[in-house]
């Protein structure tokens, strides 16, 4: 056995507050397993702009009660260090996977030893709810355990700043700086004058607030089937739908109450394959025309809309378009700006423009999206991996206002007669075709997918499946005002593109493609063709990372 890794293993058993998680490192070193305690140390969980994320395991590279610890040691350091008054508050929310409740216990205690007021979420909640919460109560922060739609091993600590959005440089390398340095907390106990449960008001006031926007005057007779995917979105979301006037949601009965084994899905998340496919046998069962579908911690959005051909799954830049639609208008009138990503279609900023909106294009991540107004208010904010912001009351994304908005579209539609579809060709019968494509290329091995990102950097392609590649943009050194980021852009003749990056939160690269058609008089013709280019751009770009 390695002295190194022994030394790093028995300092870190001597601190970590866990009996469990000390006994399976102990008998780990007892047996000699060098291989598997590498595992564990020699890549340690890092505090990024995403917060932490990863496998719930014993040692520094997963994420654990010590893990937890240190890092509201680093939360609390950086709170001190920008100057922000512990009496302003930290909010701290938790889902309903596996560890979430002790994570959250040890946020909570590491919180109130260091004098920090604690308003503390009172069960399992959606994540929109404490980025609402952290505006609402003016808070300092916010904490939220979760991993969002991560498989069932994993967990995360997801970090709020005091305007309510996710963190960003230079806070993730102070807070992963200070909890480096952590040392054995003072722990204070909920009976503190500091600990308070977030009231009911605040919830209440969210819940108002995007009723009076997306509720429906007299009812709606849409039926819809809706599921929480295991997490907590279920009876939030079944609150919400009441209130706006829908009373035929039938749920996924298998799907709703939250389960950390995520028990009927390969991946918990209404991105992949499969992933509704209870959803549609439910809703074919009661006859339901449309399908929401939330991931674990309710911040994203899935949607499925039936028509006489069957079942469609919408890709997230079409709720995108969806959603813009409807908000653009009134964006317009309160000089608001709305924002998408630079992975997402590029449909919205031509929408934008068409309203006189402007459109900010950012990085990846809702993080950026959220302060893509700059001197404006957000009116609406997308990104392609169902991450939408209908509301500048919530600094994240945010599925549950979102689904409600979207089941507004629907409604209104269904009075004409229509579906979202039929919504879809008017958008793109007006601004052109924009097929597109999202690819996840997973790997066991995360060195794997950095090769491959370098093998693009030092021998880049100069066509994908035939066609020219006219401009490279690597944002690694930043581009156009917009900060450093591991993602590659390779703009083709014409207007199609194709975008690849590592993914922030689980090991495989993501390869996003975009092409551009003019819709002439036949939509759906111009939207077939448009596909099969897409396919083959995927097919060539696939071979060519060859993961």
């Amino acid at each position: 056995m390695n002295e190194e890794v022994t030394k790093q293993v028995l300092e870190w058993i001597e601190h970590d507050p866990d009996t469990h998680d000390r006994a399976t490192l102990q008998k780990l070193l007892s047996e000699g397993n060098e291989a598997e305690l590498r595992r564990r140390f020699d890549a340690p969980l890092t505090f990024g702009t995403a917060g932490l994320r990863g496998p719930v395991m014993a040692g520094p590279a997963g994420m654990n009660r010590f893990t937890v610890r240190r890092a509201t040691q680093g939360v609390v350091r950086w709170l001190q260090e920008l100057g922000i008054d512990s009496s302003r508050g930290v909010v701290v929310g938790r889902d309903a996977r596996h560890g979430s409740e002790e994570f959250n216990d040890e946020a909570v205690a590491v919180l109130l030893g260091a004098g920090v007021r604690v308003y503390e979420m009172i069960s399992p909640l959606p994540t929109p709810y404490v980025a609402a919460a952290v505006k609402s109560l003016n808070a300092g922060a916010g904490i939220m355990i979760t991993a969002s739609h991560n498989p069932p091993n994993d967990n995360g600590y997801k970090l709020y700043a005091s305007d309510g959005s996710q963190i960003v440089a230079p806070s993730d390398e102070m807070v992963e700086r200070f909890a480096r340095e952590a040392t054995t907390p003072v722990l204070g106990e909920r009976t503190s004058e500091n600990h308070f449960d977030v009231p009911s008001e605040v919830i209440a006031k969210y819940q108002n607030h995007m009723l009076s926007r997306f509720s429906i005057k007299g009812g709606s007779s849409l039926r819809i089937t809706y599921t929480p995917l295991h997490g907590v979105g279920g009876d939030a979301m079944m609150t919400l739908f009441r209130a706006a006037g829908y009373s035929h949601v039938t749920v996924v009965s298998e799907q709703f109450a939250p389960d950390g084994n995520f028990p009927t899905l390969a991946f918990p998340n209404p991105e992949e394959p499969g992933a509704l496919d209870l959803a549609i046998a439910t809703a074919d069962g009661v006859g339901s025309s449309l399908i929401i579908a939330n991931d674990p911690d309710a911040d994203r959005l899935g949607v499925a809309v039936k028509d006489n051909e069957g079942w469609h799954i919408l890709r997230g830049d079409e709720i995108g378009w969806l959603l813009g639609q409807k908000l653009l208008p009134d964006a317009a009138k309160s000089g608001q700006c709305v924002a998408t990503t630079i992975v997402s279609s590029t449909l919205l900023s031509k929408m934008a423009k068409a309203h006189s909106v402007k459109c900010s294009t950012t990085l990846t991540g809702f993080k950026w999206i959220a302060r893509g107004a700059a001197d404006k208010e957000l009116a609406f904010g997308y990104e392609e991996a169902l991450g939408y912001g209908v509301d500048p009351s919530v600094g994240d994304k945010d599925g549950l206002s979102a689904a409600l908005a979207l089941c507004q579209i629907a409604h209104e539609a269904a009075q004409d007669g229509k579906t979202l579809l039929d919504e879809l060709d008017k958008i793109e019968s007006r601004y052109g075709v924009h097929a597109g494509a999202q690819i996840s290329l997973r790997s066991d091995d995360l060195a794997r997918i950095t090769d491959a990102m370098q093998r693009l950097r030092s021998n880049p392609p100069k066509t994908i499946a035939g066609m020219d590649v006219t401009d490279i943009v690597d944002f690694a050194n930043g581009y156009e005002g917009l900060a450093s980021s591991d993602c590659l852009s390779y703009q083709l003749s014409g207007t199609d593109r194709v975008v690849v990056r590592p993914s922030g939160t689980e090991a495989k690269l993501k390869v996003y493609i975009e092409v551009v058609r003019d819709a002439g008089s036949d939509v759906a013709a111009a939207r077939k063709v448009a596909k099969s280019v897409v396919n083959e751009l995927g097919e060539s770009i696939t071979q060519l990372l060859a993961l």
